[in-house]
């Protein structure tokens, strides 16, 4: 019987973790998708609004860890049960992380100031927001339901975002050599396109997990990456 229960309460401990995550997740996604709507309509109180939402995300992933400390030390899971919890820690670590990037652009959206305002760079980025969206869509469905095949395609979808990111860099530098009034306007736009795309890379971070999760090892492949040779040493981390 005391058996049972453990299991029971255990149970019940994965089920929170797990719906804390989902809650985290949600809101970054939102995050992600309103700081790039704010960059484009040149949204201020839309960008402070993100900037704000972080310190929810950040509380979220606190309370994630503190759970999944106390799991471990209350039941003392071992084999799949461990991967679980340290699973959870994992994935919050990421989307704590996707709403530090999705911060910075919301930051970023006041300094903004020039009628310099090309649709083409701005369609290129919501279309780039549109996958990388999606990604995380996608792979926290996959992370919530245990699916492998989904998370691997997550993982295999990044080279998409990497190209789409690599042409718009190029195009921003043609901008910057056209007129150098346009450099402020464009560096500000080839950090967001970078943000985007590292919140691509954290999707097949979780992506990762999952497997990890599942198959109890690490993924032993290369991951899948588009060349950003010339992007990664131009625009360096923020």
């Amino acid at each position: 019987m005391g058996s049972e229960h453990t299991a029971k309460a255990f149970d019940t401990d994965l089920q929170e973790l797990t719906r804390l995550v989902a809650e985290m997740g949600g809101i970054a996604e939102r995050m992600i998708v309103d700081s790039v709507d704010a960059l484009i309509r040149r949204d201020v109180a839309l960008g402070q609004r993100v900037v704000a939402t972080d310190t929810e995300l950040d509380a979220l992933q606190k309370r994630i860890e503190e759970r999944a400390v106390l799991t471990i030390a209350r039941r003392q899971p071992m084999a799949v049960d461990l991967r679980e919890i340290v699973g959870a820690m994992r994935v919050a670590t990421d989307l704590e992380r996707i709403g530090d990037l999705a911060k910075n652009m919301g930051k970023r959206v006041a300094a903004l100031e020039t009628d310099f305002h090309p649709l083409k760079l701005f369609r290129g980025l919501e279309h780039m927001t549109d996958l990388v969206q999606q990604q995380v869509k996608s792979v926290l469905d996959a992370y919530a339901a245990h699916d492998l095949p989904a998370a691997m395609a997550v993982w295999k979808g990044d080279e998409e975002v990497d190209a789409i990111c690599t042409s718009l860099f190029r195009e921003l530098l043609t901008y910057m050599m056209e007129d150098p009034r346009n450099i402020s306007f464009c560096i500000h736009l080839m950090f967001c396109a970078k943000n985007i795309e590292r919140i691509g890379d954290h999707a097949t971070n979780i992506a990762e997990t999952v497997f990890y999760m599942i198959e109890g090892q690490a993924i032993t492949d290369k991951r899948p990456k588009g060349d950003m040779t010339t992007f990664a040493t131009t625009v360096p981390n923020t």
